[in-house]
Parts: structure tokens; sequence; C-alpha cells
């Protein structure tokens, strides 16, 4: 009868009248009872948790419904596994994904509050340190847009990605407590809690069939508890499922300690347990920081591998004989590499599965995303800290690899260098356990993320095994999701464009290809500048809010956000800026377009030179933003705390987007992506994903400058800096007002490491080699922002041409090539 019911009431269209009626009662209901607040209570912060909770309502008719069908059918199922997942703020998504906004807005009104007012005060869900996380999160809502069989799994992390202060110019860090008010879009479900095990030692035994298995014994065991989050499709009915593990402890509290008067010792094993569930992806410069990093990644693959097996063997009983073709482990990076041994002795130790059953199951499941092209990423992990907190798993990992080299040896035999390098087991005075080999050899397909990343893969980091696999590593170029990343966050935009060209643009990116022909058409090229006024006129006040800066719309938005790292080269936009300032110093401002800079990004608190990079920056924009002379020509500013929900600002009001990694070391990039959908002009390198936005939108609307990936690998030969500073006077006057004390005076050297970082012949980031193009390229841009109507057509050529970088396309060639998955439809 329940079942019937709600069939009913979802399939009952609402009326205008009737929607907004019903929003009015259950905010007052929740306000009222779930909250316990008065009827005429305004305070946002309440309306926002009613309002949430009532969307979440709303959304759990058809979150059951997606799990009912997921449940009775017989179609493969994904996993994605993901230490990080950056979701950012979840209601307005939710409110747009269900088309509530205008109804959610006119009930909210009648409690006297802004539905924007109402949006500002949820945090965001910072589980993620820039793109990767954010990557994830895109996928997940492409997933539900195309009504995918695929969930998400990940850490339910008690304090995200770190609070940004700027303090003197510096950074530091504070803690982001985004769960300090709860979280209204989650449901625990302790029914389904899993128990995992660290420490210990392995026991062999004979079963009663004489038998030989192994038992991990004497270990530390610690539980997961799972909360459930939403993931709305596009109003498509689909809910698919972001569960999200706790830690805590078997006996939460020790009550022969506490009543022996020792109150610390009889809650240590809870705080233990909780620690690892508590901040994402700790500093791990220290032995115990980086023990707690891989217990992060071991309890969050054990954790999901357990809850996937115990759904199959509920339904299947112990016939695994279809298990690894009816699901699909999609590892995002190295992190949840663990779970190629992981998966083996689970299915031999409790299932008593043999080894080659359980790694033909295995290796058809297990699907591997590269994200990286420095070596130093690729995560190794000791053999003695591996071997003390997982020594079951490690055992696996070492029968892997002497099967794995024994079938190398046999493939290619007396090329014993072969098998060194590819050896699962980096041998020297402290072996180390390779686990992006790991995830390779344990997977059917490996993926890099962007053409040029695919392609530097195969022939550098991986070569020897896309020679032992030839047809295992493919390209799947990451994608963005145009919900939030246009329609959500740019509504001025949104409406023009569904007023001109049709909304299924929504739905199905390509279509927003439609707007090429209108790049010609003065009107819309009017309408089309008047929103990005609009959008920038909103920038201006938040950078205001923030920094204190006045930036003034009427001048070029030149913006970089991104994690600070050095490959990434926010120094050498800093170092364009100082030319720039010379310029103004000396007068020769003749053709210089008003221009203000903005640069965001967190270094990780154990990167020194980033954190450098953040000082200087923000020493020159208080020198730039002082100086008279400078103020209707230059500013600059270090946007703190940087995010999610500052991006879907930032993004509609950016102009010039800079993307000015070193060739070849950015695997793709996602903003890049994110600030072409919305209109603004990329200036960048041949490097990632940057590559093919040009191809898209055409060499003339992409401001290109520097080395390419192999020039970067050639000049790395002879790299002599200081012949180039001093053969260019301009690039020479940056470096005198660098090093003479203009941006430091009263902390002499502060920047000593950053200088002579740019003057080695070892900088492996190309800085000053790059740099007079750069300033070139720079030149060619303000040129062309002096012809509005040539910058505005491109503008739009730019959007008309962002089809291809779609998370739904990226997503749909990972379901037709490598998770050969189906939409899921009732």
């Amino acid at each position: 009868m329940q079942k019937t019911l709600d069939s009913a009431v979802s399939s009952a269209p609402e009326t205008d009248d009737v929607l907004l009626g019903s929003l009015s009662h259950e905010l007052r209901r929740h306000l009222l009872f779930t909250l316990g607040r008065d009827e005429i209570d305004s305070d946002p912060g309440y309306c926002f948790r009613a309002a949430a909770i009532t969307i979440r309502d709303r959304i759990s008719r058809d979150w059951r419904r997606t799990r009912e069908l997921l449940a009775s059918s017989d179609t493969r199922h994904v996993n994605y596994l993901s230490l990080e997942f950056l979701l950012g703020r979840s209601l307005n998504n939710a409110i747009q994904n269900m088309d509530l906004d205008e109804p959610m807005r006119k009930a909210l009104h009648r409690f006297g509050v802004q539905l924007e007012e109402v949006l500002d005060k949820e945090h965001d869900a910072g589980l993620g340190n820039g793109g990767l996380g954010r990557l994830a999160a895109c996928f997940l809502d492409s997933c539900a847009n195309l009504q995918l069989p695929v969930s998400g799994y990940g850490i339910r992390y008690e304090y995200g990605m770190f609070h940004q202060l700027i303090d003197g110019g510096r950074q530091v860090e504070a803690p982001d407590h985004w769960l300090r008010d709860g979280n209204p879009w989650e449901i625990e479900r302790p029914e389904d809690t899993k128990r995992i095990r660290l420490y210990g030692r392995t026991e062999r035994y004979v079963d009663d069939q004489g038998k030989p298995h192994s038992r991990w014994v004497e270990s530390y065991d610690i539980l997961a508890v799972p909360y459930d989050m939403p993931i709305p499709g596009y109003r498509n009915g689909t809910v698919n499922t972001l569960r999200l593990w706790k830690a805590t402890a078997t006996d939460a509290f020790d009550l022969g300690e506490f009543n022996a008067g020792s109150y610390t010792e009889s809650v240590a094993q809870k705080n233990n347990a909780e620690q690892i569930s508590m901040v994402l992806y700790p500093n791990d410069a220290s032995e115990n920081g980086k023990e707690l990093r891989l217990k992060q990644q071991y309890f969050l693959v054990s954790a999901s591998l357990q809850d996937v097996l115990a759904n199959w063997v509920e339904r299947h009983g112990e016939d695994f004989s279809e298990f690894g073709k009816k699901n699909c482990f999609q590892l995002n990076d190295t992190h949840p590499a663990c779970a190629v041994p992981e998966l083996m002795r689970l299915l031999m130790d409790e299932h008593q599965l043999e080894w080659d059953e359980a790694w033909k199951i295995t290796t058809q499941c297990m699907a591997y995303t590269n994200h990286t092209l420095l070596p130093e990423a690729l995560e190794r992990w000791s053999v003695s800290l591996f071997g003390q907190l997982l020594p079951r798993v490690l055992e696996i990992i070492f029968e892997i690899n002497q099967r794995f080299i024994a079938e190398v040896a046999e493939k290619f035999p007396n090329e014993p260098e072969l098998l060194k390098r590819v050896s699962l087991i980096e041998e020297g005075h402290t072996p180390h356990i390779r686990m992006a080999y790991l995830s390779i050899v344990g997977s059917f397909s490996v993926n890099g993320v962007a053409q040029l990343h695919t392609d530097l893969l195969k022939s550098g980091l991986f070569a020897d095994f896309d020679r032992i696999w030839p047809d295992k590593i493919n390209n799947k170029t990451n994608g963005v999701t145009q919900r939030r990343w246009l329609s959500h966050c740019n509504p001025a935009l949104r409406d023009l464009m569904n007023e001109t060209i049709g909304r299924r643009w929504e739905s199905d990116l390509e279509q927003i290809s439609a707007l090429a022909p209108l790049a010609d058409d003065a009107d819309f090229r009017k309408r089309w500048r008047e929103v990005k006024n609009a959008n920038k006129e909103r920038l201006s006040k938040y950078v205001k809010q923030h920094t204190g800066v006045d930036f003034a719309p009427t001048m070029l938005f030149d913006v970089q956000v991104k994690r600070i790292h050095e490959y990434k080269r926010q120094l050498m936009n800093v170092l364009h800026v100082i030319h720039l300032y010379d310029r103004i110093l000396r007068g020769e401002t003749a053709g210089m377009v008003p221009r203000c800079v903005l640069i965001g990004g967190k270094a990780a608190p154990g990167y020194h030179i980033a954190k450098m990079i953040v000082k200087l920056i923000n020493n020159v924009a208080g020198v730039i933003n002082n100086d008279p002379r400078a103020h209707d020509l230059l500013r600059l500013v270090f946007f703190p705390n940087y995010r999610v929900s500052a991006m879907e600002i930032i993004c509609p009001g950016t102009e010039l987007s800079e993307q000015i990694s070193t060739a070849g070391k950015e695997a793709s990039g996602t903003g890049n992506m994110k600030f072409m959908m919305n209109g603004a002009l990329t200036i960048g390198t041949l490097d990632g994903a940057n590559i093919e936005i040009r191809e898209k939108a055409g060499e003339e609307n992409f401001f290109l400058f520097g080395l390419n990936a192999a020039e970067a690998q050639e000049t790395r030969k002879s790299y002599d800096p200081n012949a180039i500073i001093a053969a260019d006077p301009a690039i020479a006057r940056v470096m005198e007002l660098l090093e003479g004390g203009r941006f430091h005076e009263s902390e002499p050297g502060v920047f000593g490491e950053l200088i002579s970082g740019l003057r080695s012949p070892q900088d492996q980031w190309l800085t000053i080699a790059d740099l007079r193009s750069f300033i070139d390229a720079q030149d060619r841009v303000a040129k062309t922002y002096q012809d509005p109507d040539t910058w505005d057509r491109m503008s739009i050529l730019n959007t008309a041409h962002s089809g291809w970088f779609s998370s739904d396309r990226t997503i749909q060639q990972y379901a037709d090539e490598i998770w050969r998955v189906k939409p899921l439809t009732a």
C-alpha cells in the first residue's frame, strides 16, 4: 500500500499554487517540529536547515526508487572509490536539479528571507584538496544525469580542507569543521557498519577439508559506519548514492580504566579510531602523518569492498562466478590502490576462494585512473610501515608481485632490468611498494585524463607497462558538469542562453554549439557583454568583502585560481604583474589595458616554497594597491580561502583564464574548462587539456605561449636562466625589483629561495624560459581586449565550443569503453 501511495504522490504533478503551498507547509513543519523553532523565526541559518531537510524529503522518494531499481536489475554496478569528494554546497544544486528554484524562493519569502541568504548559510563540504576531489563530484553528478548504476565511496572527514587565513601575507591554516552544525543531507546507516583490521599478524591453518588457508589474527579493529548522501540527477527521477565512512572504536569507553581513575586511557581507543576520519589528508611529512594517511586509504577500500561483497552475498550467496562481470571498482588515482590486494584477501580469507579464481575476479573488476605526471606524486609506501600496519595485505602484494614478475620474465626473457623496473617492490636500503604499479597490474583498464597526459604516460612513466599490455592504457579526457559550473553558478548567462537556443544544453552540452552563429550578431554580443559586466560587478563586491580591495568592473579581470604549486606557476603570473608595475613606474603605459589580477588557492601545509609564493603575491599586492600611480591601471589580490562556493562567483566574472603550467606537468586541469564554459578566454601553454581546449575553441580564440612538452624536456639539458635574464632588459628589471627589496623592505632576504630557484639551471619548472613568451602573449591579450566586439566574439565562441568538456561526455566514455554499463531506467 505504501509503495502505491508513494507512486501516486510522485506521479501526480503539482500545480504552482499547490507546490508553493506544499513547500511552505513543509518548511514550517520542519522549523517548528524538526528544529524546534518559532513559526515567526526568520533566521537564515535555521531556514537553510529546514529547506535542506524539505528538499531531502522530496529527493528521498526518487532515491528509494533508484535503489530498488538497482537491486532488482541484473546490470553491472560501478563503485567509484575516491579519497576525495569536493562537493561544495548541495542545496542550490538540488533545488535546480529538481526544478524548484522559483517555488522555493517564494516559499522562503513567506518567512521573510531571501533564497540567496539561505544558500549562503550552507558550509562547503570540503572533502577534497582540489581538482581530483572536484572531478569526483562532477563525475557523480554526470552519472546521475545519465542514469548510470554508479555509487560513490569516500570518507566522512570531520574536518575538511583547512580554512586558509592570511596573516602578514603568510598562509595560516585553521580547522574547517564543516560538520559543526550537522549535515542535513546525510542519513546514517549503522546496520551496514563494517569491521576494519589493522596491525596484528598472519596465521596459517588447515580447514576441515584439509585445504591450507591464512587468516589475520590479533588485529586492532575499528568500525566503519556509513553515512549516505543523495546525488540527484537533472530532472530525471534518478538519485544515486555517495556513501561516506566514519571511523569509530569497537569499544567507545573502557569502564575499567575509568574506575581506576584514568579518564584519558578510558577513551584512548575511541580517540585513536576516530582519528582516521577526523581530518582530510594530514601533512605526511612525519611518520605519524604517513601512517595515518595509509590507514585512511585502507579504511576506505576495506569498508567499501566489504559493503559490496555483503550486498552480493545477500543476493547470490557464496557464488562469486559472476561477481567480476557484475561489479566494477574505479580507483580515483593511486589512493585506493589497496583495493587490489584487499579484494584478494576478502575473497580468499573470508570467502575461501583459491588464488587463481580470486585473481581472475579482481582483474575483471578493477579499473585505475591516473591523475599525475609528477613521479614524486606516485605514492610509495615503505615495506616496513606497510607490513606493520597491514601484515596480511603485504603478504598478498608480495605474492602478486612474484607471479607478475614470473609472467613478465616468461614474456620478455633475458631482460633482467625490465623486471627491476616494473617490480611492485622498489628495492634499496628501504624497500618501498609502488602503489601505481600495483594499480596497473591489478586493473583491466588504466586511463589518463587528457590526450597529452595519456601519451606521456605511455611513452614515459608507464612505458614498460604499455609494452607489456599495449591495449590497457587509454585516454578519458576530464570534464566538468555544466549544471553546477554554468547553469547554477551563472544564472544570468543561463537565462540568456535558454532564451536564445533553448535549454537542452543543460543535460546535453553538445547543444551549446548553437551559440556559435550568434557570435556574429551585434545585438547578441551586446547582451552577452551586459551579462559579463553584471557578473563582474558581483565579483567586485565579493573581492571587496573578502580582501578590502576595490576591483573596478571596467578593468580586465585576469584570474588564476587553483592549488598553489610550483608547476602551476603562480610565480610567473606574479612576475608578469611586476613587469606591468615596472612599466607604470617608468611611464611606459601606452597601450596598457587596466587590469585586475586575482590569484587564489591553498598551499599544502608542509609545502614551504608554495607558501612562500603566497607570501610574495600578498607582498606585491600590498605595494601595488597602495601606490596611487598604479591605481587606475593595475590591482592585484590574493583571494583567501579559495573553495567551491568562491569559484561559483569568481568563474562567471572572469575574462582571462590563466592556465600557465609548465608543459608536460599538468595532467588535465578542470578549472580551464569551467572558465571556458563561462566565456573566459584562455592564456595557456600546450599542457594537459589546454591542448584540446585550443583545438575546440580554435587557435585564433586562445592565447598560446611557451615551450611545448618536448621543447621543455630539451631545454632542461642546457638551461641557463641567468643568460636569459641578462639578455632581456624587461625581465632583468623585474628581477631587479624582486631582488632589490621593493616588495620586502622590512623582511630582507625573505624571498631568497624563490629568487635562487628562478635563477637555477635545475629549475624544472622553466619559469624564466617561458617568461618572455608569456609577456608577449599578455600584450596580445591587451591589444585584443581594446576591441570589445572581437573580445566578445571570441568569448561567445569559447562557450559555444565547450561541449566536449562536459563531464557527461567523459562519463559516457567511461560507461561505454571501460565500465560497459547502460542507463538504469524503469
